[in-house]
């Protein structure tokens, strides 16, 4: 099929150009559709459900929100983790599903579950909802909205959050690929009305009476029509307040007799603001407003973002001239710089490998033909990946490597350049000549080619089994590498061939080029080395060995961390505060730490974002910040530090602010940590238990033993208490003597500190709560709780602190739980070391200094988490990579030893590899292990290409090693030079890079290059050793033909022990030889065993439960310290002894029923290489006596023709047929030996022996008539129904362990203390003991469990008869056969015997007189031999099939 693909490509040059240019096409319009991104999205499938309850604390979020939610949700399917976050006035919950389940299908799953949920929280507390459909990627476009320098007064935060959330945010929505706008900072605002309690106590109006007139007054209505011919005139009442005089002029009070109390009177009607959980600082100048676009999960982010900026300018027109949208973090300018770092290494790559190739061919044209394959397989690669829906990504495009795919290309064109140099003529090629030559060549070499890309793409399989984070982040990897390796074989059949035709040149030139000259350098230095090498063999690859040994050693204490860290160019800081620090203490610090960070050269921009935004998916505390630093481009850099120094620089600087905790992270690391985990650091330490103070306590200890770890930042605990609060306490009874309720008390309190809606005031199209609050002059202190009136049943009104204890408390500030239990966690980042060896620290020292108390314990996650979930499956992936490997090199060797000598580049790669990562300093990642993978593809390929010489140098007759290995590795320097070099050359950029996003692609190349090094060094010096070494000292090749598979098992199983003895024995009958076979032979031995095995299991069926000792020592009767001792048995039912016993008899039975089968099987094989050997035997007489015979007539025919009667033909013919005889004698012995030494393995014996021929040779003969149902006997058939015995008796024993147990016990204690007796008080000490006995039964209450274990034993009882009974029709129908095929066979023996071989000896004896006489010629002769001959062969062959016809009848009737 392979040579049709290259016939047809050089014959249709025009169609393969026409294709060539499609792919073009093809590729380019397929890149312009990809999506493209700096790295896969890796965040997990989850969904986040969001309430926001403002007046709750943390302790009634959780009570009240998340443990009902979290309850409702927690029997949805396919959930992988729940975890959730509860603090004042919020519950987050975030719900991780598997990767199968599709989000929108989830969401809904959870929009089920919260209709259940809503039921269970209490009315007005808050309503779930979830948040958008985004990711950790999803943040791609932010924003700030701030004045122009010099306007700065004239807009408040007010204003700008208004046209955030009016004019900026309304114009986004709706904008394809956007799933939210969220907005951060700024003042919400509202139309407030602030109350004041002086004028409210004066007019005895309350806070409900406000409440209640504000919601009567502010409705509008319709009233239907009126129909007044020829119009209809609509009736509508307005009602609805427009503006603060509105409001202001609404009635509260209006007594009988009195002036009517409006609302301007008791209260202060003015424009305020929701009480603020998030603000956003700008350059630490103002108090800014921004917003965060959020992309829809699954997005292409490059062209989401240019919708967003084509939107820009149009909404720039909307706002005041001097209000400008400033964007601060750009996805877009992330990706392009990923990308063209991807670029820079591809064209670098490319253009190194094209160097290489040119330079090692030595053929310029060659080259250009070579290297033209890269970017057509690179356009293949791309519209396949646009059709398999992969992005473009510093991942999916970062581990090409050109010269991996050039590899095919590479040995089409060099075998095609070496055939044309093979040519003797000097004249001008054709074009069909060159066609010629170019398929010769390329369809000789077309299986390598083919070989070497298929190994490739094969080790990238086990890759694409990786799941979860390490799946998300590098399957798109082996992918595009199997689309461009994938394409590349297609152009190595089709396009290269065609180009070799029709470019290459068709002149022979025979000058010597660059190339040559330098590979015959090589080769001068090279032969000597190798041959230094094999005289000191076994030292050279001892030292290999060792060195594989040290490395290994090295590689176990070598780190690991999950993926390295992508370099984004921009900084997030987190730094916390004390968590009672109020907003306003955050922002100005927030500021502080701005213009810090501003006096910084470098830094262009910083955004403080303090807090939680709108849509909390994040959900910080007021005392928490994220502090971003956008910087200015590399280029515009003056200090000369580097991005980690410039950071480290930040950070020191920052931290010198008082009472805060700094941690340098970057804004999409941060954000996929805390998505994909629930915390922003990189790792964290999670302590799971019930008590809060608990928690915080253990904590802190914690916290105390990590930071001694070297490598480990300052830790951030998580603050779950310490949060100040003000608690009303109410008291019960006096609330009961004024008639008051906590509701409409708690309705006040609620209503005048934290605000409570009482409305909307529609702006036209805009809409803003109406809010009731007391005045801010009002509630700044405790003072004002306590003085706070409340209304009672009597009209009156009250101080709040009548009927209440008010006082300053400190209470939980936030309650995290995870799969339903409540944990605290301990997070940090780790900088100068690698997560594992960290974390391995870390777990050593608190098992040692921190004892967590019962029901507490200790988890990991974050980044380790990652990493072991990661390493435990590339521990499953590579060695499914190797196995794969090795198969591919049996199949190609048909070899186990010349596939293992090929697989020993595997391990020599691996030292290059990682001695490389240790000399650049780099831990084991991931994305080391998938170098290590891609490595041992190309390091066997190597091995291939030499060994692939070895033995075509032995097929052409080289039978010397030695000089099959000098010339092997002479003629294939060039290659395996070349292709390492390539591969490795080609991943150099990548090495090197240090522009964005090449930390994540550094490890993988540096691995391979290497690993490379070495490899090489294996192919030329360790391979050729290894290959002396094997060849010289054992041979492998020792082939056995045996048919049928129970002989190839009892072949194994009787290797196991020969006895030892020289002697020749006489085998008198096939009997002896099966009876030496049945002692001697291992399987049957093994069967015993077996049987034995299963025999002494009968003393198990009445075996007891273990007798029970209890001891019970303490104050468990009174005060004093007693003692109890308790002995306890349990009885099962009594029938389950004797059900056991009967169980364990028939399994007993059916080890006996398998070993007569096995027994069976045997004697057929012994009878069948008996009757062979006999058969063979006199086949050899027989062939010995036809060669006298030919030497007879020879010797006639060298008589006659001295005398002149024949010509020398004669005695040719005549020698030629006994050459012909002598090569069947030689046939013949071979069969025979190979018979002897099977039978021989049979019967487990070394000795040799001898099959004694008893006169004539006769054929075996079944006597009596057989009858089908003899077929019932046979122990495969007898075995199955043993089967379903087996089942009924196993059905038995079920029932009776379903049956009650019984338990019996006798208990001796001590009760010291005094106690009655006959009316009389009396101590007894701990001598005076009490007895008692305990009877008890124990009933099974799920009796279904056994039903369904009995009706399932009835099904197997079942299906072993139904076997049974269909082997039994299948024997005798087998029998039936065999007997007719017996009886062919005797009819055919008969004539053989009673015509044919009476007929054949007259023949002869006929033939030579008459040849004597010169009756007839020598052609008569030769024809009545050669007839005789075949008559007595057939005649033997006859008998033989006889034999077999009746071994196969013993076999089926048992004999």
């Amino acid at each position: 099929m392979l040579d049709s693909i290259i016939k047809f490509s050089i014959k249709n040059k025009l169609v393969i150009g026409i294709m060539t240019l499609l792919l073009i096409i093809w590729g380019v319009w397929s890149a312009t559709k990809l999506p493209i991104d700096a790295v896969p999205d890796i965040t997990n499938n989850q969904v986040q459900i969001i309430t926001v309850c403002p007046t709750l604390a943390a302790q009634e979020v959780e009570q009240l929100v998340t443990f009902p939610i979290e309850q409702s949700i927690a029997n949805i399917p396919d959930l992988e983790e729940t975890r959730s976050i509860s603090r004042f006035g919020l519950s987050v919950i975030t719900v991780v599903f598997k990767e199968k389940v599709d989000i929108y299908f989830a969401r809904q799953l959870i929009n089920e579950k919260l209709k259940e949920a809503e039921e269970k929280i209490p009315d007005g507390i808050g309503t779930p909802e979830l948040a958008p459909v985004s990711t950790g990627l999803g943040q791609i476009y932010e924003y700030i909205i701030h004045p122009k320098k010099g306007s700065e007064n004239k807009y408040n935060a007010k204003d700008l959050r208004t046209m955030q959330d009016w004019i900026v945010a309304r114009q986004l929505y709706g904008t394809p690929g956007i799933a939210e706008v969220n907005s951060f900072g700024g003042e919400l605002k509202q139309y407030e009305v602030a109350v004041n309690p002086s004028r409210l106590k004066a007019m005895d109006v309350s806070i409900t009476d406000i409440f209640n007139a504000l919601e009567r007054n502010n409705q509008n209505t319709g009233g239907a029509y009126i129909d007044k011919k020829p119009r209809a005139y609509f009736v509508r009442g307005i009602g609805m307040v427009t503006s603060l005089d509105d409001i202001k002029n609404i009635s509260v009070k209006n007594n009988p007799g009195s002036v009517p109390i409006f609302i301007k009177d008791v209260a202060d009607v003015r424009f305020g603001n929701a009480v603020r959980y998030g603000a956003m600082t700008y350059n630490g100048d103002v108090d800014a407003v921004g917003g965060v676009v959020m992309m829809l999960k699954g997005e292409n982010a490059n062209s989401v973002i240019e919708k967003i900026k084509e939107k820009l300018p149009t909404i720039q027109k909307s706002l005041p001239d001097d209000i400008i949208i400033e964007p601060y973090i750009d996805r877009s300018v992330l990706v392009d710089k990923a990308m063209s770092t991807v670029e820079k290494n591809l064209i670098e790559g490319a253009l190194i490998v094209i160097f290489v190739l040119v330079l090692f061919l030595g053929n310029f044209r060659a080259g250009l033909i070579v290297a033209s394959a890269i970017p057509l397989a690179m356009l293949f690669a791309l519209a396949m990946m646009n059709v398999f829906g992969v992005s473009a990504n510093l991942m999916s495009l970062g581990a090409i490597d050109f010269g991996l795919i050039v590899d095919g290309a590479v040995i089409v064109v060099e075998a095609t350049l070496h055939h044309l140099g093979l040519r003797k003529s000097k004249q001008r090629l054709t074009q069909t000549e060159m066609d010629e030559e170019v398929f010769l060549s390329a369809s000789k070499i077309r299986s390598s080619a083919a070989f070497g890309e298929i190994i490739i793409l094969i080790v990238y399989i086990p890759i694409l089994t990786l799941v979860g984070v390490e799946g998300k982040m590098f399957r798109p990897m082996a992918q595009t590498v199997g689309f461009a390796i994938f394409g590349a074989l297609i152009l190595s059949l089709t396009y290269i061939p065609m180009m070799c035709a029709l470019f290459l040149s068709k002149k022979p030139t025979y000058k010597e080029t660059f190339s040559d000259r330098m590979m015959n350098w090589l080769q001068k230095k090279y032969q000597p080395l190798l041959e230094k090498a094999i005289s000191i063999k076994y030292w050279f690859v001892g030292i290999a060995i060792a060195i594989f040994a040290v490395s290994i050693f090295l590689f176990s204490r070598m780190g690991g961390e999950f993926i390295p860290q992508l370099q984004e160019g921009e900084y997030a800081f987190e730094f916390k505060m004390p968590i009672e620090t109020s907003l306003s203490q955050s922002i100005e610090t927030s500021m502080l730490a701005s213009r810090i960070a501003k006096q910084f050269d470098e830094v262009k921009m910083v955004v403080g974002r303090t807090g939680a935004g709108e849509v909390p998916t994040d959900p910080m505390p007021p005392s928490a910040t994220d502090l971003i630093i956008i910087l200015k481009p590399e280029s515009e850099w003056k200090s000369g530090r580097t991005y980690d120094e410039l950071g480290d620089a930040i950070e020191e600087k920052i931290a010198v602010i008082p009472g805060i905790i700094v941690e340098k992270s970057q804004p999409i690391q941060m954000r996929f940590n805390e998505l994909m985990t629930g915390i922003k650091q990189d790792v964290a330490i999670k302590i799971f238990g019930e008590n809060l103070d608990t928690l915080a306590l253990n904590a802190d200890k914690v916290s105390k033993v990590i930071q001694t770890v070297k490598g480990v930042t300052v830790p951030q605990v998580e603050l779950v208490s310490g949060l100040p609060q003000i608690n009303i306490e109410y008291d019960r009874t006096r609330l009961a003597n004024y008639g008051v309720n906590v509701e409409d008390v708690n309705n006040v309190v609620s209503t005048a500190f934290a605000g409570k809606g009482a409305g909307v005031v529609f702006e036209n199209e805009r809409r803003f709560d109406l809010v009731v609050r007391l005045d801010s002059t009002y509630r700044g202190s405790i003072e004002d709780v306590n003085n706070m009136m409340i209304p009672t049943s009597t009209g009156s009104q009250i101080p709040l602190s009548q009927v209440a204890t008010i006082e300053y408390k400190l209470g939980p500030a936030q309650i995290s739980r995870e799969a339903g239990k409540r944990r605290i966690v301990i997070g940090f980042n780790v900088a100068g070391r690698d997560v594992q060896s960290v974390v391995e620290e870390i777990q050593k020292k608190l098992n040692n200094q921190v004892k967590l108390p019962s029901g507490y314990y200790f988890t990991y996650g974050g980044q380790f988490e990652n990493l072991q979930e990661a390493s435990n499956r590339l521990l499953i992936a590579v060695p499914v990579s190797l196995i794969l490997i090795f198969v591919l090199l049996y199949f190609t060797f048909s070899s186990f030893k010349q596939a293992g000598l090929i697989f020993t580049a595997i391990p020599m790669s691996a030292i290059g590899g990682i001695l490389a990562l240790l000399l650049r300093g780099m831990p084991f990642s991931i994305s080391a292990g998938i170098g290590f993978i891609a490595l041992f593809g190309v390091a066997v390929l190597n091995g291939i290409v030499l060994i692939g010489i070895f033995n075509q140098l032995e097929k052409e007759g080289e039978k010397d090693v030695l000089k099959r290995v000098i010339e092997g590795t002479k003629i294939r320097l060039r290659p395996v030079l070349m292709t390492a070099t390539v591969a490795s050359l080609g991943f150099l950029p990548m090495a090197l890079s240090s522009s964005a996003g090449a930390e994540v692609q550094k490890p993988l190349a540096t691995v391979v290059i290497g690993g490379l090094v070495t490899a090489t060094f294996l192919t030329l010096f360790v391979l050729p050793l290894l290959y002396i070494i094997f060849n010289s000292k054992i041979n492998l090749k020792r082939k056995f033909k045996v048919k049928p598979i129970t002989t190839i098992v009892v072949l194994l199983l009787s290797l196991v022990g020969f006895t030892a003895n020289a002697q020749t024995k006489d085998l008198s009958s096939v009997d002896e030889a099966i009876n030496i076979a049945l002692k001697n032979n291992q399987t049957i031995k093994a069967s015993d065993l077996e049987i034995d095995a299963s025999k002494a299991l009968k003393k198990t069926a009445g075996e007891l439960p273990k007798l029970g000792f209890n001891a019970q020592l303490g104050q468990y009767n009174s005060t004093k310290f007693d003692q109890s001792f308790e002995v306890a048995q349990t009885i099962p039912f009594p029938t389950l002894f004797g059900e056991k016993k009967q169980l364990i008899n028939a399994e007993i039975k059916g080890k006996e029923l398998q070993k007569n089968l096995t027994v069976l099987e045997l004697k057929t094989q012994v009878r069948t290489y008996y009757y062979q050997i006999l058969y063979l035997q006199h086949n050899q007489k027989q062939l010995q006596q036809l060669d006298s015979l030919y030497s007879d007539f020879i010797e006639i025919a060298q008589l006659r023709y001295k005398t002149g009667d024949t010509k020398k033909v004669d005695i040719s013919t005549a020698e030629a047929k006994k050459g012909e005889i002598n090569l069947l004698l030689k046939q013949n012995k071979v069969f025979l030996n190979n018979a002897v030494a099977s039978l021989k393995t049979l019967m487990n014996t070394r000795e040799d022996f001898l099959i004694v021929e008893n006169g004539i040779f006769q054929p075996l003969q079944i006597s009596n008539l057989l009858d089908n149902d003899v077929v019932a006997s046979h122990p495969a058939i007898q075995s199955l129904y043993q089967d379903a015995v087996i089942a009924e008796q196993t059905k038995k024993v079920e029932r009776s362990q379903g049956l009650p147990d019984f338990t019996i016990g006798f208990t001796n204690q001590s009760l010291i203390g005094f106690h009655t007796v006959n009316g009389m008080e009396k101590y007894f000490n701990s001598g005076n003991r009490f007895n008692s006995v305990n009877i008890g039964i124990a009933i099974p209450i799920t009796y279904g469990a056994t039903k369904a274990r009995i009706k399932s034993l009835d099904f197997r009882k079942q299906a072993s008869e139904a076997n049974a009974q269909q082997q039994q029709r299948a024997l005798t129908t087998q029998l039936q056969n065999a007997l007719q095929q017996y009886q062919q066979d005797m009819q055919q023996f008969n004539y053989f015997q009673q015509e044919a071989l009476p007929n054949a000896k007259e023949i002869v004896s006929a033939a030579q007189l008459g040849y004597k006489t010169g009756e007839i010629s020598y052609v008569e002769y030769l024809f009545a031999l050669q007839t005789a001959t075949d008559i007595q062969l057939n005649y033997l062959k006859s008998i033989q099939q006889v034999n077999q016809s009746v071994i196969n009848i013993y076999s089926l009737i048992n004999q």
